[in-house]
């Protein structure tokens, strides 16, 4: 995610809890594949692990971008 989305995505998660759970859970996602992504050899469980965190993650930002649209709609957004 880019800086600036991640500024947007903080001030407004203050007042929306379901901006926020997604937003913690990606960012506790990411860290988890990192984790993952600087060991040198995974084994076949970690890989696995790794692939569905990463569709979570994904899946995370995906409900994220829809919720930044729908404040975008009800105008909590400057264009």
């Amino acid at each position: 995610m880019e800086k600036q989305d991640e500024e947007l995505i903080k001030s407004l998660a203050e007042n929306d809890s379901e901006l926020r759970k997604y937003y913690q859970e990606h960012v506790a996602f990411e860290r988890e594949i990192g984790v993952l992504n600087k060991k040198q050899h995974l084994s076949v469980e970690e890989e696995v692990e790794r692939k569905r965190l990463q569709k979570l993650k994904l899946a995370g930002k995906d409900r994220i971008m829809e919720i930044l649209g729908r404040h975008k709609d009800d105008g909590a957004l400057a264009n």
